[in-house]
């Protein structure tokens, strides 16, 4: 295992032991409630309301170019990730995962936005239509991943499965380079988020005969991942 590996397996662990606790919480106390809720299945989706108390309890941090910067990135893609689910659910209707995973990453999205608005920073997919992406890296995948998701429906199940592996693979590259508290704990949700959705579209991959070979993060990383049991952050 090298450097990196070692490195995201330990924020991987890490984010999972803080997810039922501080970087979960409303600012703290016994009745504090996680920003993040996740149901049985694992579908993850923030609580505005909750989320919007929690970024109330920490300070306004200077933002460096890279936090900013990072922060556009994971707008588009969150919101990449909810386009092309919901591109999904109208493709193969009679499986209700893409269109409740497309759901939550729409709080997603929007939990990331909240934290463009904070800090009074510009939000790359203003005024653009759904689908549509200031950064043509992202349009051009999301192009892409409509076109593979329409094989049929083991295909887009890989693609779910993909998209929430180069998530993982993202956030924690970026979580690297931030030093702000409110930052971080979104992030952290969003890692725990992305990490329940792998899991739920590779256990219905599996139930669809498909199989599916990580390309972002490492066998082993990914294996423990769908191991290890839905994490609720309760």
């Amino acid at each position: 295992m090298n450097s990196t590996t070692r490195r995201r397996s330990l924020q991987w662990m890490a984010a999972g032991l803080l997810a039922s606790g501080l970087l979960a919480a409303c600012g703290g106390g016994d009745d504090s409630r996680p920003a993040m809720n996740v149901d049985a299945s694992g579908m993850s989706s923030f609580d505005s309301t909750t989320l919007a108390a929690a970024l109330a309890s920490y300070p306004l941090q200077a933002v460096s170019v890279t936090e900013a910067d990072d922060l556009a990135f994971m707008r588009e893609e969150e919101e990449l990730a909810r386009a092309v689910y919901s591109q999904s659910a109208l493709l193969w209707p009679t499986l209700p995962i893409f269109s409740n995973i497309a759901a939550s990453e729409a709080t997603h999205t929007a939990a990331v936005k909240m934290l463009l608005d904070r800090y009074a920073l510009a939000d790359p997919l203003a005024g653009l239509p759904a689908g549509t992406f200031k950064t043509p890296a992202f349009q051009t995948l999301y192009t892409n991943l409509v076109a593979a998701s329409s094989v049929s429906l083991v295909e887009a199940l890989k693609v779910g499965v993909q998209i929430e592996e180069l998530d993982i693979a993202d956030i924690v590259a970026r979580q690297a380079s931030v030093d702000n508290n409110d930052i971080l704990m979104v992030y952290d949700n969003l890692l725990r988020g992305s990490r329940n959705h792998l899991r739920a579209y590779m256990k219905v991959l599996t139930q669809q005969g498909g199989s599916y070979t990580p390309q972002y993060i490492d066998q082993t990383e990914f294996d423990a991942i769908v191991a290890s049991p839905m994490e609720t952050g309760r």
